[in-house]
């Protein structure tokens, strides 16, 4: 067979498309984006969706589209210590996200996912008054993200598509009933990696 016979056609055609696959796309042009790029979130299904800078102008400010999609911030800023006990949540790794109707939700990774409850309103603004830079946060689109596991100390405010990197982290390294050995460095290795930025 020939270097342009059909098998070497197929293989080449293959991986085109799965190179392709890897590229990410704005997921309301399907324009190429880079690998550092803004984020919308999708109030209406509550995702985060990838897209390219020229879209992600489009709903600066208040937007377009009735409040469908809200532009998701870059900020995040290292905190004191805040006393999540308060709150209800029997997890060490858990994000808290105020919504815009005034509720707030926790949510926890799992192999599965994340586990989702409400916070108890007055629980949430007796947090804000001890801890002020809450009342800063953004509904929806920012979220206080808290890692107490095996002693860590770690409590950012955070853009909430780093929240779902960080569940992302959870369901491939989780192993078995337990988690087993990756699952913990690899959490403890993104909080590492977190900055600073405003």
């Amino acid at each position: 067979m020939t270097e342009g016979g059909a098998l070497a056609r197929l293989i080449r055609s293959s991986a085109d498309r799965t190179a392709a696959a890897a590229t990410e796309v704005c997921e309301l042009c399907a324009a190429p984006v880079a690998g550092e790029h803004p984020h919308l979130y999708d109030v209406e299904r509550a995702e985060v969706r990838c897209a390219c800078r020229p879209c992600s102008l489009l709903f600066a400010g208040d937007g377009t589209a009735g409040g469908h999609f809200r532009p998701v911030p870059r900020r995040r800023l290292r905190l004191d210590r805040v006393d999540t006990q308060a709150l209800g949540v029997p997890v060490g790794l858990v994000f808290f996200v105020p919504h815009a109707d005034g509720t707030v939700t926790a949510e926890g990774p799992s192999p599965a996912g994340s586990m989702r409850w409400e916070v108890d309103a007055a629980a949430w603004r007796l947090a804000g008054e001890r801890s002020p830079e809450l009342a800063s946060m953004e509904p929806d689109v920012e979220a206080l993200l808290v890692n107490t596991v095996h002693g860590l100390d770690h409590h950012w405010i955070v853009p909430v598509d780093d929240c779902f990197r960080m569940v992302a982290v959870v369901r491939r390294e989780w192993r078995g009933l337990s988690g087993g050995g990756r699952v913990w460095p690899a959490v403890a290795e993104f909080f590492e990696q977190l900055t600073e930025r405003s």
